[in-house]
């Protein structure tokens, strides 16, 4: 009698991958934030153009006051009263202009897909929860059904940067380090898998070595997790240690931008060279760092015409008065000073 046929043994499908959301590129065009003030509405941020690459690092610099973290917020359309976003769009892929986003749309948008980690990271906590409280409130607030797994991915973002991540979960920000607060700021940008990454001043208030610990951990998450972001900061060391790209602002305006290493090696507009001559050297003679002179203009001071640099620029000519110099394109370097346009033109 025959035997009757058996069927070949079925080898386990091979797993698929789970897919990967690619990050976002941004583009920030013409933006104007304003505040109500006695005097009226005054220019925080002025008509600021931006692109910021799918997958880069893009870092911008300037002086307290130059509008740095208003662009920032821009970004999750917080701008809170009395200011307000005026004029601009800002486009993130996958989301759209987001100036145009309100209620639902856009509480959903922030956190999980835009990750933001604010200034000083104690002030993002709840002193009277312990972080582990404060994930869940997070993810409850964002309709996250599987709570565990959020535990364990905030664990495992923690144990990346070096932390104990039930410890820290369990701890309250006041049992925390400056340090593993701003962790703990970057774990729960991230935990929503969020990949667009906004870090407002990472580094402000701690020590050396724990900055430069925190600047590792940025490069290392952002290229494991695929992010595209944004570093807001005062420090030019901190953008040339992780920046590919850089962005110069002044009393609301973008002066200069370009790849991080041609601005650093090469800066163009006046300002930009005034901030780095103004760093401190660890060898050689102190006296080469020179301060900028005067002080950075307030919101009631920004000048409403001409340029905004130019009470403290040694090249200010005539047209520095009335006219607002043009963002002028040399290749990846954009510069807006008519110093630089009347050089580039001889």
């Amino acid at each position: 009698m025959a035997q009757p046929e058996t069927a070949p043994p079925q080898t386990a499908p091979a797993p698929v991958p789970a897919p990967v959301t690619p990050a976002p590129g941004v583009r920030i065009d013409g933006l104007t934030v304003v505040y109500k003030t006695t005097a009226g509405e005054l220019p925080a941020v002025r008509d600021v153009s931006l692109t910021l690459e799918p997958g880069s690092i893009t870092g911008i610099v300037g002086e307290s006051g130059s509008g740095k973290s208003t662009l920032a917020l821009s970004l999750l359309n917080a701008v809170q009263p009395p200011g307000r976003i005026a004029a601009g769009s800002v486009e993130i892929d996958g989301l759209g202009d987001v100036v145009g986003l309100a209620g639902e749309r856009l509480r959903k948008a922030r956190g999980a897909h835009i990750g933001y980690v604010f200034q000083a990271a104690q002030n993002s906590l709840n002193p009277l929860k312990t972080v582990g409280k404060q994930l869940l409130d997070l993810g409850r607030s964002h309709g996250v059904d599987d709570l565990r797994g959020l535990v364990r991915e905030a664990k495992e973002l923690l144990g990346r940067m070096g932390l104990d991540g039930a410890r820290v979960l369990d701890s309250h920000q006041h049992e925390l380090s400056g340090g593993m607060r701003q962790r703990v700021g970057i774990m729960l940008a991230l935990v929503l898998n969020a990949h667009l990454v906004v870090l407002d001043e990472p580094t402000t208030a701690l020590d050396m070595i724990t900055q430069a610990n925190i600047l590792k951990i940025v490069r290392e998450v952002h290229a494991e997790r695929g992010l595209t972001t944004l570093v807001i900061t005062h420090d030019i060391g901190v953008v040339a240690e992780v920046a590919d790209r850089l962005a110069v602002m002044y009393g609301g305006r973008l002066v200069e931008q370009g790849p991080t290493r041609e601005v650093l090696h090469a800066p163009r507009h006046p300002y930009t060279r005034g901030l780095i001559q103004a760093i401190p050297r660890l060898v050689g003679d102190i006296d080469e760092a020179r301060a900028l002179p005067g002080r950075p203009p307030t919101l009631a001071t920004v000048p409403k015409q001409g340029c905004v640099f130019r009470e403290r620029c040694a090249l200010r000519m005539d047209i520095c008065e009335t006219d607002d110099p043009a963002a002028l394109a040399d290749g990846p370097r954009i510069v807006a000073c008519h110093a630089v346009g009347v050089k580039e033109r001889a």
